[in-house]
This record gives structure tokens, sequence and C-alpha cells, in this order.
């Protein structure tokens, strides 16, 4: 269980969820936390990880780092979310188990759920059919984690493992890149660059109508500590973190829109892949311990935007 003296180790500490984790447990109180930059910390070297872990008194590990992407990155450079991720994983998880670390939480991802799936997705859907082929690598790191922390749950007759799926995540310190970046973000920067450049149109990839579920990341971060601090264990089932809703591409691009002030056109290229119809989870389980998110898709856009305005240097 969490508490206010509980070493932290936040990995991944810069990036979307790991950055929100580290401010929601700030808020909170929680002072004692550990977050190395990818600069200080290789995760990927099993070196670095073991000498980290032997040298610090780590409680509670949150594995919040590793190579994310859009459909264009995992399209093009398939193998490094497996070279990348999975050695991620395999580090963290045995040194973590090595030192006797209290808790584990590893974040998979909804497209680890089979592309046909019933809506919304429950936890026992998982393997039960072939996954969305524009993000297969990525999917299969992610599922590898999740086996690989139930099995350690198994061998060791322990709970240390907590296995989350998250939806779509977005906010503060996204990737916004065209090229690597998560749908949501990606066409914040897109229709922002069109915007300023005086643009007609904006060209989309895809019919616009396939449905995704999107969740704040400090929702998620929230979700996370609410379920340490309950000290809820789950030896063998994953538990979702989705917001409630989904909404089409073509809906989201029209928020997008407006949120942006972009007074074009947008231009659906049909020749391009959609990726799966629909990712919805059902967030039943975490809802019965008393979570709920708190943030809407059209206030989580406007504070995404406003950071985005503020920090868009890094994006030029």
């Amino acid at each position: 269980m969490l508490k206010k003296n509980s070493r932290v180790f936040l990995a991944g500490s810069t990036g979307l969820i790991g950055r929100a984790c580290e401010k929601v447990l700030l808020e909170k109180g929680y002072k004692n936390l550990l977050t190395p930059s990818s600069k200080e910390l290789d995760l990927t070297d099993p070196v670095q990880v073991k000498s980290f872990f032997s040298s610090n008194e780590i409680d509670i590990v949150i594995l919040a780092a590793g190579k994310v992407g859009g459909i264009i990155e995992n399209k093009n450079n398939p193998v490094g979310f497996l070279t990348t991720n999975l050695p991620i994983q395999l580090n963290i998880f045995s040194s973590a188990i090595e030192n006797n670390c209290q808790k584990i939480v590893f974040l998979g991802s909804s497209c680890m759920y089979p592309k046909e799936c019933n809506q919304p997705m429950v936890e026992d859907d998982l393997f039960t059919g072939k996954m969305e082929p524009t993000s297969m690598a990525y999917a299969v790191s992610k599922i590898a984690g999740l086996q690989l922390g139930f099995s350690y749950n198994q061998q060791f007759s322990s709970d240390k493992f907590l296995c989350l799926i998250p939806n779509s995540a977005y906010g503060p310190w996204d990737n916004f890149n065209y090229e690597s970046g998560h749908v949501l973000s990606a066409l914040i920067n897109r229709f922002h660059q069109a915007k300023i450049k005086n643009l007609g149109t904006v060209d989309l990839w895809g019919s616009g109508s396939p449905k995704r579920e999107f969740i704040y990341s400090e929702d998620i971060a929230g979700a996370i500590i609410f379920l340490l601090e309950k000290g809820i264990n789950t030896r063998d089932k994953p538990i979702n973190i989705g917001s409630g809703s989904d909404y089409s591409i073509l809906e989201l691009a029209e928020m997008i829109k407006i949120t942006t002030s972009f007074k074009g056109t947008i231009n659906w290229n049909t020749s391009m892949p959609d990726g799966s119809p629909r990712k919805l989870l059902d967030s039943s389980t975490i809802e019965s311990f008393g979570w709920r998110p708190k943030t809407d898709l059209r206030s989580g856009l406007k504070n995404t935007y406003q950071w985005f305005l503020e920090n868009i240097a890094a994006y030029e």
C-alpha cells in the first residue's frame, strides 16, 4: 500500500503519464520520489537498472516508460517498439523482484485487445483474437509485459504486480510530432500549424469513422495512485482505466479545429488506413472501487492546447 513515506520510482518520469504521476503525487503530499531522466538512467541497460535498484530502497515502481507512437510510427519503425519496450520491462521487473519492492505498476494499452472485439472491451477479452496489424509490434511488447508480471505473481505466489490498461492518453508533455505522436496530440499540432500558416485545408488519414476513447493523463495518474492507496490487488487480471465515452476521429478533429480556432476545411484521405474500428474500455472494475475520471474531453483539449502553446518552441 502506498504511504506518505513510500519511496516511489517513476520510470518514464519525463513522459506524458510519468509527468502526470509526479504532479499528482506531489500535490497529494508524496515527496519521496525517484525521477531519473533517460540520460541519467538507461532503462534498456540491465547493468544500470540493477545498480539503480540496489542503490535505492525502492518501495513502489510505476513503469510509465517505453517507446510509444501513432499509426505512422508503428508502420515505419515496428522493430523499435519491441527492442525498446521488452528490455525495459525485463530489466525493471527482475530488479524490482530481486530488491523486494512492494508493488510494481505496469501500464498496458488498449491496442492489446483484439481488433474485432465486443464493445466496451472487458478485461477477459484479452487473448481472444488477433490484434490490430497497424499497432502489432507495440501491442505484442505490452501484452508480453502484462504476461510477465502475472507470471511473477504466479511463480512466487505474490500480488506485487498490478497491471493496468489505460485507453488513449493525452495531456501536457505529450508527443505532438506529426510522424511519431498519437492521433490527438498530432492533430493539435497539425491544426495549429495550419492556422498560423493560413492554410485552407488540413489533410487527415482515413475516413474519420473509427471511434476512440481518450483519457486525460492526470486522470490516469489519479487512478494509479487511487489503486495504490487503497492497496487493491489483482494477481492475474488487469484493470481497465477509461473515461467511459468515445468519439469518432471525425468528431475529435472537429473539436480540435474549434479548440485551435482553425477556420479552414478538413480533407479525409480514405486511401490511408483507419486502424481498429472502435476501442472503448469497460472500466466497471475500477469504478466498483470508487474511482471516476474528472476531466471531460473538451476541458482536456483546452488544457492540452494551452500547454502546447506555452511550449511550442519544442515542436517548431
